[in-house]
């Protein structure tokens, strides 16, 4: 089968850490089957691009995987040039995949609503299925990080555009549990057939995570200290992952020295988030910044606690699936989140912790408490962990979209 995924920002995963797809792409290719990844030639919160010349796109294999790269504008933050930068990758994609043998299925992920809009137009005009990804809710995120107001005329346009995805796509995968429960509550299930709704995790591959973990060392002196505890968090660094919450629980723990917060990751917000922790006198926070994504497991291994911070809002009510979950869980540590969801992860198989939102009292009151927990009690957490995230394996999540693509 020939599989096209329509992913923004699926560059390799030594540019950008999005794995997801470039773990789908592995395994079902292991299965015998052809895939080609179109992406967006702007690596994704980096000021690269893959296409400096005037090339409309550029083919490369990476790792054996295809990879189309559309020429696309670089941007910053969220403003005009991120809205053009969408539109320069989606033009492209009716204007370059012509030039490749026609898929059997397409697979469009929700980045943003226009790539889905661009895999049922061209699915239809190859005679193929699409099957759309729900990576986010479009446009209720933005109205929940305050980019657009409920009632604008651009947002109810936006809501009707993502009706009429639901509606049109031969299937419909969310990366969160709640997806079914969303079109009910938007009304749309009186036309949207909510039995081509599918839910399936973001995850991590175990094989490649151990692996990794034996042999790709991230040297870090401050990592490798055995009397210190250790806080570790990884992702972006934006509005929307509240990083705020860990500087102040940060503060409020500075009497307890040997407990330590390592940040590993980037974004738009980090030259505040840096500045405040200076104003703030935190000797016990420390910026890694970016590292490449092969050196994740060996440093959550060896750490002693994960953090999870982000809004508890409209959005995570109906569950939520991020990478770091699974790389969180796959370290064999407990994770303390301030994220309010149903289906918590962490809170129903015991490997962590979810506290009130944008309560830093609360989170180093729980961070206090793994820090004095007894060996046995922490050891459960662990056990855990590790037992949870066999079921989000991506050779194992790989099987039921292949059952998805085949239908």
């Amino acid at each position: 089968m020939n599989i096209w995924f329509f992913n923004h920002y699926a560059v390799p995963t030594s540019l950008y850490p999005l794995a997801r797809p470039y773990h789908f792409a592995n395994h079902l290719q292991k299965k015998g089957h052809k895939v080609t990844i179109f992406a967006a030639s702007s690596v994704h919160l980096s000021d690269q691009n893959l296409i400096t010349d005037e090339r409309p796109m550029r083919a490369r294999r990476v790792d054996g995987i295809r990879y189309v790269f559309l020429k696309a504008r670089n941007y910053e933050g969220n403003g005009l040039g991120r809205i053009l930068n969408f539109f320069d990758y989606t033009i492209k994609l009716f204007t370059q995949t012509g030039k490749f043998n026609p898929p059997d299925v397409i697979m469009a992920t929700s980045v943003h609503p226009l790539a889905c809009v661009a895999g049922i137009l061209l699915a239809k005009k190859y005679h193929c299925r699409c099957v759309v990804e729900i990576a986010d809710l479009w446009p209720l995120t933005l109205v929940e990080y305050g980019a657009i107001k409920e009632k604008q005329i651009i947002t109810k346009l936006l809501y009707k555009l993502e009706h009429w995805i639901y509606k049109k796509a031969d299937a419909v995968v969310f990366t969160m549990y709640g997806g079914k429960q969303y079109i009910r509550d938007m009304g749309w299930a009186s036309d949207v057939d909510l039995r081509k709704i599918y839910y399936i995790n973001n995850g991590v591959d175990l094989a490649l995570y151990q692996k990794q973990e034996q042999n790709e060392i991230y040297v870090d002196e401050d990592l490798d200290r055995k009397d210190t505890f250790k806080v570790m968090y990884t992702g972006s660094m934006g509005i929307a992952n509240s990083v705020y919450d860990l500087l102040d629980a940060a503060e409020i723990l500075k009497p307890y020295p040997d407990i330590r917060f390592f940040l590993f990751g980037g974004g738009y917000q980090e030259e505040e988030l840096r500045k405040y922790k200076e104003e703030h006198g935190l000797t016990n926070v420390f910026f890694k910044g970016k590292v490449n994504k092969k050196y994740i497991p060996g440093i959550l291994a060896r750490g002693n606690l994960n953090l999870l911070t982000g809004p508890s809002d409209r959005v995570s009510e109906y569950g939520m699936s991020m990478n770091k979950m699974f790389d969180y869980m796959a370290s064999g540590h407990p994770t303390v989140s301030n994220i309010q969801t149903k289906n918590d992860i962490f809170v129903d198989n015991r490997c962590g912790v979810t506290i009130g939102a944008e309560n830093a009292e609360e989170m180093a009151e729980t961070i206090l408490d793994f820090y004095r927990m007894t060996p046995e009690r922490y050891g459960m957490y662990c056990a855990n962990a590790r037992e949870t995230v066999k079921e989000y394996d991506f050779s194992y999540l790989t099987d039921r979209l292949e059952e998805i693509l085949l239908q």
